[in-house]
């Protein structure tokens, strides 16, 4: 691209210290006024104290405000236009191709007439003098348009790679929610938040629920960079009330889909005095939340924290609706899955457990007794004559007494204890950590609560007794007991209980009655 003086430079006896070349004394001045860039020749002494340009182009005038004289004395005064920063660039550059007497190339920031700086690029040829000087014969080039273009490239480039290292991240993300294990939801979660708070160099992730009443909310999920205080344990059922402002913020996310963005706390309007104070003391600078969907409804919001002044990208809001559509099917897929779950291991009618969910549960109390002996009862129930009244009263007044007899059950039972409906009228509860002993009390218990209790269907009064048989894990001496085993002594001691008139239970020792 530049020009060099290489068929015209025979001597530099042929120079005077104009720059004018004997015979043609405007040669130069007319050859660089043709030249888009500077044309220069430029002297360093042997010694490198003084340089100086025997010759340089008007152009030095127009783009830099510098006289061609100035320069023809004293080659420093360039080095005024020069950017502070790239000065000791250009001298080691100088003093590079002096020494090797290679080409000078260089590229530096140098400031126009305007003030404004632009990048140039030096390239010429340097030629050693018979006095030890070296002389540098070539052109300064503007190349501001190519710096602008290769960062507009680079620019191309690297969103490019973002936007590509984005996708396959939600592809791996998605991958990963599809493949994971029933159970798994809360982990795959928290690998979503970390991964995406990496991604977008962000301090905090988290996922919130905000109930339909939108009363409160509370932090379920969560995750911190190295060093980055952790909030969820202080973020449970937080009253929204309290926020007047973030209030209407989720409103806005609920009503409108609409992300929520903070750029700066400290800007907060005034009616958002809490909320500022709150997210100072988090040391939160600013932030992005976007709303997540479960059922084609809002049912929280997904968000990230930044604890230092940054600047956001202009589809920072859209990335981190993707993202919350990918925790929103998730979540969708979850409570699918819970609900057929639910629907395989619950009894419709009374909403208690059922033999597919007892029997895993009584292998791990059996297993938690073989190795602590952690005792355990469990109690069959059958209530009595229940035939006579689907017989008499309908299946209508049966399936009111099954209901009844449930919350009985699950009122004098603990959330430890399983309860289960075995089949027909017949209820399983597994008395967790609880001898046999105790076991009969609360089988007493509940024996004599239905004896009393009213059971009332359309106006008509159903007396109702239960008869129960309990088994202790090991009361028979078996040191491997199995649900098969205990199930089947409850059920022979029911037998025994029916024999002994009803409305009673028997275990190990015999009949019961109050």
């Amino acid at each position: 691209m530049a020009l060099h003086f290489l068929g015209n430079r025979a001597s530099m006896s042929q120079i005077d210290d104009d720059g004018q070349q004997s015979g043609f004394p405007d040669l130069f001045p007319k050859l660089a006024s043709g030249v888009p860039g500077i044309l220069f020749i430029y002297q360093r002494s042997a010694d490198g104290l003084h340089h100086r340009y025997p010759f340089v182009s008007d152009r030095v005038r127009t783009l830099f405000g510098l006289e061609p004289g100035d320069l023809n004395r004293d080659g420093q005064v360039v080095f005024s236009v020069v950017h502070p920063e790239d000065v000791a660039g250009v001298a080691a550059s100088i003093e590079e191709s002096a020494s090797k007497l290679t080409p000078w190339q260089h590229q530096a920031r140098m400031r126009l007439v305007s003030g404004d700086y632009h990048w140039f690029e030096s390239d010429s040829i340097p030629e050693l003098q018979a006095d030890g000087s070296v002389l540098w014969y070539g052109q300064f080039n503007d190349i501001q348009a190519f710096k602008d273009l290769e960062f507009s490239l680079r620019e191309s480039e690297a969103e490019f790679s973002f936007q590509a290292g984005f996708q396959k991240l939600i592809a791996r993300l998605s991958s990963d929610f599809i493949t994971r294990g029933f159970g798994d939801i809360d982990q795959s979660i928290n690998q979503v938040l970390e991964a995406i708070g990496r991604f977008f160099g962000v301090d905090r992730a988290y996922l919130y629920s905000v109930p339909e009443q939108r009363a409160e909310m509370t932090n379920t999920h969560e995750w911190c960079r190295e060093g980055v205080e952790s909030l969820i344990d202080s973020q449970q059922q937080v009253p929204i009330d309290t926020f007047a402002w973030w209030h209407q913020q989720i409103d806005q996310m609920i009503l409108a889909n609409r992300p929520v963005f903070i750029e700066d706390v400290a800007a907060l309007p005034e009616e958002a005095g809490p909320e500022k104070a709150l997210l100072t003391e988090q040391g939160v600078c600013s932030m992005f939340c976007v709303p997540v969907r479960t059922r084609g409804m809002v049912s929280g919001f997904f968000g990230v924290d930044s604890l230092s002044p940054r600047e956001w990208r202009t589809d920072q809001a859209d990335l981190l609706i993707i993202v919350s559509g990918l925790l929103s099917g998730a979540l969708e897929r979850h409570r699918l899955e819970e609900e057929l779950l639910n629907q395989s291991i619950r009894d419709p009618l009374t909403g208690l457990h059922n033999r597919r969910y007892l029997y895993p549960r009584l292998d791990e109390m059996i297993a938690l007794w073989s190795r602590e002996r952690q005792p355990f009862a469990l109690a069959l129930f059958d209530i009595d004559h229940f035939k006579l009244v689907n017989d008499t009263l309908g299946h209508l007044a049966g399936d009111y007494v099954l209901r009844e007899f449930t919350g009985i059950l699950l009122e004098h039972t603990r959330a430890t204890d399983v309860v289960a409906r075995f089949g027909g009228e017949e209820f399983v509860v597994a008395f967790s950590a609880t001898d046999g002993e105790a076991a009969g009390a609360l089988v007493n218990r509940i024996i004599a609560k239905v004896r009393s209790y009213d059971f009332v269907f359309e106006e008509q009064c159903i007396p109702l007794t239960v008869s129960a048989g309990v088994a202790a894990v090991g009361d028979d001496g078996s040191t491997n007991p199995a649900p098969e085993s205990l199930l089947g002594a409850a059920d022979h001691r029911l037998y025994i209980a029916k024999s002994a008139g009803r409305d009673c239970f028997a275990n190990a020792s015999g009949p019961s009655r109050l």
